[in-house]
Formats: structure tokens, sequence, C-alpha cells
């Protein structure tokens, strides 16, 4: 094991270990998920406001407070975010296993089917396609939809919202029943939020907030860079703010790949 490691400290001492950002800049333009206000109550947009910079309220020292809800943003979505993984004594970010934040990642490439159709949906037969060209997914995994979602509408169009609701691409139920019976750590993807922007008039809505934390499963929104990672191979760092009780967090996810 020290071997491993030590390879691990040359690479990235030498420049043939790459560390990627998946991370969106967080700032007042950051985009946020819209619920109807008749069904629930909205998080604020984040804000930020000067505590101190160098000056009468601190000389020598630069701080602000910020304020913005746990899920803008790159962030993390822990179990108990969803009624169905409610009852997980380890299902909040203070409980979370410290080992479940550092994986494999495996990224399924979607951003032709999504650049064609923005309410693409990704199947289980979908990741079986992937799985006969890339290998197995393998129990542990993070698996993270490529559409370059950003890219491909920018952030002044990020949610995609027309008055039939949001339009970008998702997994459908069945994608992530199989991604349960595969075991994986999480799931991940470009857009707003897990779930397709239509996802609340599939036959089990919101399957990748329902069905992955119903199964002590964990996920990803808002990330970016994904083209920069290679289908399998590479290591991606997760671990959301330590909150108590924390239903998710804002984070900065990293990965490593090979140079």
């Amino acid at each position: 094991m020290g071997n491993v490691l030590n390879d691990l400290a040359d690479g990235l001492l030498d420049g043939s270990v790459k560390v990627v950002d998946l991370t969106q800049v967080l700032g007042p333009d950051t985009p946020i998920i819209h619920l109807p206000e008749e069904i629930a109550v909205n998080s604020p947009p984040f804000s930020m406001k000067e505590i101190s910079k160098y000056d009468d309220n601190g000389p020598a020292w630069y701080w602000n407070t910020i304020t913005l809800g746990e899920h803008t943003g790159t962030h993390f979505d822990a179990p108990i975010h969803w009624v169905s993984g409610k009852d997980y004594a380890d299902g909040g970010c203070d409980t979370l296993p410290a080992q479940n934040l550092v994986g494999p990642a495996c990224v399924i490439d979607c951003s032709v089917e999504t650049a064609a159709d923005p309410d693409y949906l990704l199947t289980a037969d979908g990741v079986k396609e992937w799985e006969a060209k890339h290998g197995d997914i393998k129990a542990g995994s993070w698996v993270l939809m490529r559409t370059d979602w950003l890219k491909l509408v920018g952030l002044e169009n990020f949610l995609n919202a027309d008055d039939t609701g949001p339009h970008s691409p998702g997994p459908t139920d069945c994608c992530i029943n199989y991604l349960i019976e595969k075991d994986v750590m999480g799931w991940g993807v470009e857009t707003v939020g897990t779930d397709a922007g239509q996802a609340a008039m599939f036959e089990t809505p919101f399957p990748a907030h329902s069905m992955m934390h119903g199964a002590n499963k964990y996920g990803l929104a808002s990330l970016t860079n994904l083209d920069q990672l290679p289908p399998t191979g590479a290591i991606i760092i997760v671990p959301p703010l330590k909150i108590e009780n924390g239903s998710g967090s804002p984070l900065r996810v990293l990965a490593m790949t090979a140079a």
C-alpha cells in the first residue's frame, strides 16, 4: 500500500497525475432550483457580505459572511436530503463514512444525445451499452453523467425552463435501479439537480433522489469539466462540509487522472 501512495505522490509532483476541478464558481449568479411556491419554500440565492478587508473593521484580514442553501451550486446530496433516506443513522453530512467520499469514477458520455435533445434520458440499457465498451461498473464506484451542460446552454440558461417546466437531461428510474443493484456509491450530473428537468412527471418521481437516497447512496449536482475525464480510471474526491445533521453541502469536487 505504501508503494501505491508513494507512486501517487510522485505522480502529483511530476505532473503525470493531473488534478481536474469539476466545480462551478459559486456566486450571486449561481442558478438554483425554483420549486412551485404552492408546494415549497425555495432556497435563497447565494449572497456574501464583507466583514472586513484590511480596514478599521479588521486591519490585517479580509473575510465575509455568506448566505446560501445547502444545495446551491456544485453540491453534495446526502441520503437524509430526501424523505426516503431520512432514517439512516449515517445519512447526514456529519455522519457519512469518510471512506465513501473518495472513489473511482465511471463517466458515461451523453453529450451528443443531450446536444440533440435537452430532455435526453439515460436508461439502464444505455448504461449496459457503456459497460460493454468500458467494463462492468464496480461496487463502490461513482457514476457521472457527462452532458457538457454548462458549455451547451450557458449559465444564463442553465435551468432551461419554459411554461412546461425545466428541460434538462437525467436518468430514468430503470437506470437508477440498475445502478443501485450494482451497489454504486453515488450518482453525479452536470445539471442543476441529479434528476432530469421533467422528473416530477416520471412513474417514479425524482428517481435519482427518491431511489438513490432510499438506498443510502449519494448525489452530486452542477458538476462541470467531465469532458476532461476518461470513461474509467479517474478518482474523485467529494467531501461535503461536515454540517451537523446537514442534508447536503456545496463543495469543491476534484478528480485525479492520468495527464
